[in-house]
């Protein structure tokens, strides 16, 4: 039994990762990020609900995240709040893409990410 478990995998659920995401969802909390920057780490995700590739990186992030890393961390579902998302490049000076990971710190983009190279990001080295 234990070999067709290894193949097929246990029907006993697992435990999930849960990120300690806050929301992003309106332009006025950009200037909320961009001042909290000043004293820690804040990191953007933006994620496109409807896109295969952003749903793969998404959930290679939420398993690779280290829960200690001190950051603030925001979702964008760009999708939903697509204002917010175009926002965030022209206050952040970042092309969009999606999936996009921003790390800003004193008001600015300090690295970015996109696709696959999302998850080749240390967020430990920004904190």
């Amino acid at each position: 039994m234990g070999f067709l478990k290894s193949i097929f995998g246990s029907s006993e659920p697992k435990d999930e990762k849960v990120l300690p995401w806050q929301a992003l969802n309106s332009i006025s909390q950009l200037e909320d990020i961009s001042e909290r920057s000043k004293t820690k780490t804040q990191v953007v995700f933006k994620h496109s609900t409807r896109c295969g590739i952003s749903s793969m990186v998404m959930n290679q992030f939420v398993s690779m995240y280290d829960l200690d890393a001190n950051i603030d961390l925001y979702y964008l579902d760009l999708l939903s709040h697509r204002d917010v998302s175009n926002e965030v490049g022209y206050k952040f000076q970042v092309m969009h893409q999606s999936p996009q990971l921003l790390i800003i710190k004193n008001g600015v983009t300090v690295a970015y990410a996109s696709h696959g190279a999302i998850n080749e990001v240390d967020l430990v080295k920004f904190a």
